[in-house]
């Protein structure tokens, strides 16, 4: 395995992210990367994990063929074997050297001072260079940022309105999300910029001057009602309310799948339902939630039964794995602040027999979010330190699934429910 082509892959996440240098990376550093390589791969590289492949923690062993594919797709690319093709160092042939006498002490002692004189002129004006590229940051105050979405269906343009003329360089984004991999530049001189949003949700727009954030807005990409996806790529495929919602249950038959053209193997898609900014926002300090699966495929590799269940929030989402018993060592949960692996957690709790209905329950008690499966509590973390507010829900299966008796109370009165 070819240790030069892994740094290349490493420095290129790292001018991706805009991080500054990974050396100065904290332990919140690498928990975010964890969630970024997440969102986009649907693959989880643990924090720890992601520490020893940047050098960080002590290890003797080269990075799995299948972290590397996950590493490699993260920054853009179809897999490892693909990258090193394309980033393969070109190999400069060393000819033979010809036959000069070696110069005398003292010749070499005036090139050594000639060689010294000419590094620090280079380097005097890489600094002077340096200073006069990055001028002193403006205040925020001088800035304004607004946007507009356009519709209320997915997808979804929001029309971004910002004043950034004060900046002191042409170093200007707006950025989408919490992910830095949708910042845009943008024309300083300018004041709209339309970005297009293919998933509902809670989002955190920025204005970025330089490395500097600043001004951030809340943004809510809302759904009209339900909105059912199948997700591929470069662009979900978008259902009808018709193909996947009956009277007393939502899901989607694996026949629907296929006449869309979308194979089940070797990879089956991920199955994605959707209701956001449809009810009254509901306190996370005060909220109990209640709903029923089931997994209705579950051939080759979609043998684990994956399901997530996610309670949006106007800040990081409540997320619930589920997933066939043998298979709970790959989950992970996201507890409204931090993300949990089922490698160093007993998740057995989360372990069901999916070809029936499973009950899943979560509510907040004065300090903690109890889960439940089937009247069973599977697991509890505390309470998140943020005050936040449940704006929405999203369901995601491995294959495709079903729902039903969806319910959201909030000081024990009935917020939202549905089948």
């Amino acid at each position: 395995m070819d240790l030069s082509a892994i740094k290349q892959l490493l420095k290129i996440i790292e001018q991706q992210l805009d991080w500054g240098d990974a050396a100065a990376w904290q332990s919140k550093d690498f928990e975010n990367l964890n969630l970024l390589i997440l969102a986009k791969t649907k693959v989880s590289l643990s924090a720890s994990t992601l520490r020893r492949i940047w050098g960080r923690v002590e290890y003797n062993h080269l990075p799995s063929t299948t972290t590397l594919d996950t590493l490699t797709q993260f920054a853009g690319f179809e897999n490892w074997r693909t990258f090193t093709r394309q980033h393969k160092p070109a190999e400069i042939p060393v000819k033979d050297s010809p036959n000069i006498p070696a110069p005398s002490k003292e010749k070499t002692g005036w090139r050594l001072k000639a060689a010294l004189i000419i590094i620090a002129i280079i380097a005097t004006t890489l600094i002077a260079m340096y200073i006069k590229k990055e001028p002193a940051p403006v205040a925020p105050g001088s800035y304004t940022f607004s946007y507009k979405p356009v519709t209320r269906d997915i997808p979804n343009s929001v029309i971004f309105s910002y004043n950034a003329k004060a900046a002191p360089t042409d170093s200007i984004f707006i950025q989408q999300s919490w992910d830095p991999q949708t910042r845009t530049l943008i024309d300083k001189n300018l004041h709209q910029h339309t970005s297009v949003y293919y998933r509902p949700g809670s989002y955190h727009a920025k204005l970025v001057v330089n490395k500097q954030i600043v001004k951030e807005l809340p943004l809510l990409i809302a759904t009209n009602g339900w909105l059912g996806l199948i997700a591929h790529k470069p662009m979900p495929v978008y259902l009808s309310k018709s193909e996947y919602i009956n009277q007393d249950v939502m899901g989607l038959p694996v026949s629907t799948i296929l006449k869309k053209n979308i194979e089940l193997e070797p990879q089956p898609p991920m199955v994605e339902f959707y209701n956001v900014g449809n009810f009254e926002p509901v306190p996370l300090n005060d909220f109990s939630f209640s709903v029923e699966l089931k997994n209705g495929y579950y051939e080759g590799a979609a043998t684990c039964r994956f399901m997530n269940i996610s309670l949006i929030t106007d800040q990081v989402p409540i997320i619930i794995p589920l997933s066939a018993k043998g298979c709970v060592s790959d989950l992970n949960l996201l507890d409204g602040q931090n993300m949990v692996s089922g490698k160093k957690t007993d998740f057995s709790g989360f372990g069901t027999d999916q070809s029936e209905w499973v009950k899943v329950t979560c509510r907040s008690t004065s300090s903690k979010i109890q889960y439940y499966v089937d009247d069973k509590l599977a697991y509890e973390s505390p309470m998140p330190a943020k005050k936040m507010k449940i704006v929405g829900m999203g369901y995601y299966f491995q294959g495709t699934g079903s729902v039903k008796k969806i319910e959201l109370r909030s000081a024990n009165k009935v917020v939202f429910q549905a089948f």
